[in-house]
């Protein structure tokens, strides 16, 4: 689940072990066998205790997955796509990662890749994706049951993912939570999620919350959950879907914890229709921004059959669309900092990735305190550098004569190129004024500066005073 996974050894598969019984003949993947041969007799379960274990069932491959703990866990093989953690007895705090996620997986993780599995396949050609799961949940301990689902912008890889984790969480115990933060909720499939989003290092979280939680689920469209991700700007439609996993991520107890069934089925889109989306909006910035609203444009997005509109995100949270390239987002608070994206949508539905972001903050009231605002928006960011620009907005009744913004870094930002204004600064205290031939605005009117920066660590947007002469 974590990049910590990816340490699995590849061990023997094993043959999958008929049962005896005739209801185990039922399952999606059992071997029909041919009616003058006897079925075998039942034999012992298969376990494995070791921390990268994996065992064969069919399709799919069972895996041990303790990336954070050294103590025991034996996971055992029942038949068919059943298993339970039959050894567990963790005691992690439920403020960090899990101990373990002992899993069942379709698909190619870590580059280790189930038979039959139809992936991976490519989000934007994702026909669907439909999974049924039914699980056993002890009463104690501290976990969670959870789909772990990987996106990457190749076919495969080795190593972690570059693209999506997505978390569908159906239900839960002893206080544990996501990672990342709750930034909104979703109605999908008839169910309602909680959803949250976060920043790995090299790859990003969002994770659906079932409320209230299950044991479990039956043909869960798991495409609908990814569509929305797409919608949020989780997922990049050009990604493709690599694997599907079902387990329990565990911080305390866990023993008797067990998948009694699991099924997962990924198609892809038999051709016909519009599966591609827009390309991504692109230059996006704050064009305005008084005590109560951020007025923002971009660029146009391209698309193979034509773009029908542009969703508007503030803090990941979509609040309107505009079937132009600008957007003014209303009824915010005074003195408030607001981050920006947008994407853009066809008339089939397809979405584009979301914009980088631009952060704007909003006045501190009438008059703007000194009758001018100043908007901030980070125009291209790299390794150790970037370029932003910021635009003055003229909120009095009368022409400046010019303008004065000041702000103070909250990290190591230092300007090294500044145009259409003058820099002058004292440790992280930054000041900028007017050039000669911008410091009259008229009511209502703006101008901007720019200047690239280099940086380390955190880049955080810095909050913005304005004054005019």
């Amino acid at each position: 689940m974590r990049s910590l996974e990816g340490m699995n050894s590849t061990m023997a598969r094993r043959l999958l072990r008929l049962r005896a019984l005739a209801t185990a003949l039922t399952l999606a993947f059992a071997v029909t066998l041919p009616a003058a041969v006897a079925a075998p007799a039942a034999q012992a379960d298969t376990s494995t205790c070791s921390a990268t274990g994996t065992i064969a069932a069919g399709d799919y491959t069972i895996q041990a997955n303790e990336w954070n703990s050294t103590a025991q866990q034996c996971i055992t093989y029942t038949g068919g796509t059943g298993w339970n953690v039959s050894t567990a007895n963790f005691n992690l705090g439920t403020n960090g990662a899990p101990a373990t996620y002992p899993s069942i997986y379709k698909g190619c993780h870590w580059g280790s890749c189930t038979g039959n599995s139809g992936l991976p396949i490519q989000m934007s050609n994702l026909g669907s994706t439909v999974s049924s799961w039914s699980t056993t949940q002890p009463a104690s301990g501290a976990y969670d049951v959870a789909y772990d689902i990987w996106f990457n912008s190749t076919p495969t890889t080795t190593g972690q993912p570059d693209g999506t984790e997505v978390m569908v969480w159906i239900n839960s115990r002893g206080g544990v939570q996501p990672f990342g933060s709750q930034t909104g909720t979703a109605s999908l499939d008839g169910m309602n999620w909680n959803v949250w989003t976060g920043q790995q290092t090299s790859w990003k979280i969002i994770s659906y919350v079932l409320n209230p939680g299950t044991t479990s689920v039956s043909n869960l469209d798991l495409k609908a959950l990814f569509e929305d991700a797409v919608a949020r700007g989780s997922i990049n439609p050009s990604n493709y879907l690599i694997d599907v996993e079902a387990g329990f991520e565990i911080w305390q107890g866990g023993q008797g914890l067990g998948t009694n069934s699991f099924s997962v089925t990924a198609t892809a889109n038999g051709g016909g229709g519009d599966t591609t989306p827009p390309s991504t909006p692109a230059n996006l910035a704050v064009t305005g921004v008084t005590s109560s609203s951020a007025s923002l444009s971009w660029s146009p997005s391209t698309d193979n059959v034509g773009v029908a509109g542009y969703r508007v995100y503030r803090n990941g949270v979509q609040v309107g669309t505009s079937t132009g390239t600008t957007f003014t987002d209303t009824g915010l608070s005074a003195s408030t900092q607001y981050t920006y994206t947008v994407a853009a949508y066809d008339a089939a539905g397809n979405v584009s990735a979301q914009s980088a972001g631009v952060t704007a903050t909003t006045s501190a009231g009438s008059g703007g305190g000194g009758g001018c605002v100043a908007g901030y928006a980070v125009t291209s960011q790299w390794g150790n550098g970037f370029t932003a620009t910021v635009t003055v907005t003229n909120n009095g009744s009368a022409s400046s004569n010019g303008w004065k913004v000041t702000w103070n870094w909250g990290g190591n930002q230092q300007i090294t190129n500044l145009w259409n204004g003058v820099e002058s600064h004292s440790g992280q205290s930054e000041t900028v004024t007017n050039a000669s031939f911008n410091g009259s605005v008229a009511p209502g009117g703006n101008t901007s500066f720019g200047f690239q920066a280099n940086y380390s660590g955190t880049n955080a947007a810095p909050t913005l005073s304005c004054t005019l002469n």
